[in-house]
């Protein structure tokens, strides 16, 4: 389903409408942020040098720091008579970053998630249980406004509830869901307890983003509900979510809502623009953005972009699913390594499940990693004391191919992403669980 024709229109037209929404936005930063107008002038540029999309490049990067430094409103490009609504990320390493939006900032976000729901097959007809957390967190209402604007029935749960939100999937017949990936598999594991055929159930679609999660995690998830999973990205700095989102036809790649955030590639060390196709840091430039634009905002996300043709019918840009990130990125003994890239090797294994923590330490001179895995309930009868890459403190029922287990694990993550690491058995439920985004690892290097 296509929400607004905007989406099939053709380059030449998203072109048209990106520069002239461009030159609208450099010249609202220049006259209503005294950050940004500094920040022109430093590198040169005055709004009347926008004459062309190329001329982007010319603009300097906006980084988190630029945020945090400027915390709460100095970068507010409005009035706060007009600031209606306002977010926050947690904050969890020092001052949160603040998002002002005003009402039409407000009536993009949810045109935007309008269009990311519809393309992931969400319609008037079906009853949306939104399981994001509302609040700060631009999860939760943004998926809310788009369910509004679509015309869906909005379940407004949020987050934990585990039970109840089965409860309602099952009383309010529920078709689509709106969720972080990890919350969707802790539901289906309470579920299995409590006796819950999840094939059952109504359920057809579900929005997971919030977190990088794998193909592999996809086809589990899919397979556990009897559903189609889409892929939907945003941060907050940008908007929230509504960034982009895959369709429910391809699922190859997510559309990027282009006319309102203007896409860009480059080289996370030069900081060079790079070409379609191209793998590398994702930047974007909001364009009509009120409340706070963002002139090229570092994402640290790494992906590609692509024009290639889309069965659904859309033209706009394609982001592929990331790769990682770059504030992510850990180098262990000369490999670059993101903590991400063991989810797929974990998901190819029998007697694991998808909860999984990466620690990183530093043993003198050398950094050790250990990947924290949980067993399946079947590995999880009586204890285990193997030196070989297996905790102490796990449970488990069969010695013998528990050690083949993590023999296997440490093998293919060595040969598949180049570095040794222990391989920590766990028993099920002991990686703690998340409402929100999963944290996937801990460095504990010295800073």
């Amino acid at each position: 389903m296509i929400w607004n024709k905007v989406e099939t229109c053709s380059r030449s037209e998203m072109q048209t409408i990106q520069l002239g929404r461009l030159q609208k936005t450099v010249s609202h930063a220049y006259e209503h942020s005294l950050v940004y107008k500094k920040r022109l002038e430093d590198v040169g540029v005055k709004p009347s040098d926008i004459k062309s999309l190329d001329d982007i490049r010319r603009l300097p990067f906006t980084v988190k720091d630029d945020l945090r430094d400027n915390y709460p409103f100095n970068l507010f490009s409005a009035s706060r008579d007009d600031i209606v609504e306002y977010h926050a990320t947690s904050g969890t390493t020092g001052k949160p970053i603040v998002v002002g939006y005003t009402q039409v900032d407000i009536d993009t976000w949810s045109e935007v998630m309008a269009r990311c729901l519809t393309g992931s097959g969400i319609g008037r007809r079906d009853v949306l249980q939104n399981i994001y957390g509302y609040g700060l967190f631009t999860g939760g209402l943004g998926a809310h406004y788009g369910g509004l604007r679509i015309g869906a029935g909005v379940i407004p749960i949020s987050g934990g509830n585990t039970q109840k939100q089965i409860m309602l999937m099952q009383d309010f017949g529920t078709t689509a869901l709106t969720v972080t990936p990890s919350f969707l598999m802790h539901i289906h594991e309470v579920g299995v307890d409590m006796g819950v055929d999840f094939q059952k159930l109504n359920l057809r679609t579900a929005v997971l983003g919030a977190e990088f999660w794998t193909e592999s995690m996809r086809d589990m998830i899919q397979e556990s509900f009897g559903l189609k999973a889409c892929d939907i990205y945003g941060l907050t700095e940008i908007t929230g979510p509504g960034v982009s989102c895959e369709c429910h036809e391809a699922r190859n790649g997510l559309h990027i809502n282009e006319d309102y955030f203007y896409p860009e590639i480059i080289n996370p060390e030069s900081g060079e623009a790079l070409p379609i196709g191209a793998e590398g840091e994702l930047v974007f430039t909001t364009l009509g953005k009120e409340g706070q634009p963002l002139l090229r905002y570092r994402t640290r996300d790494i992906t590609s972009l692509s024009l290639d043709p889309c069965i659904c019918g859309r033209t706009l840009i394609k982001m592929k699913k990331l790769t990682g990130r770059t504030d992510d990125l850990l180098i262990i003994r000369g490999v670059n390594f993101f903590p991400s890239q063991v989810e797929s090797i974990i998901l190819r294994h029998r007697g694991v499940t998808p909860n999984y923590l990466v620690v990183v330490n530093r043993l003198g001179t050398l950094d050790e990693v250990e990947v924290r895995i949980e067993v399946t309930d079947e590995f999880a009868v009586k204890p285990v004391h193997e030196t070989f890459k297996v905790s102490k403190h796990q449970v488990v029922s069969d010695e013998l191919a528990t050690r083949d287990i993590a023999k296997s694990l440490v093998r293919d993550i060595k040969n598949e992403i180049g570095i040794t690491v222990t391989v920590t058995l766990v028993p099920p439920g002991s990686i703690p669980r998340s409402e929100g985004k999963a944290k996937r690892y801990i460095d504990n290097r010295p800073k």
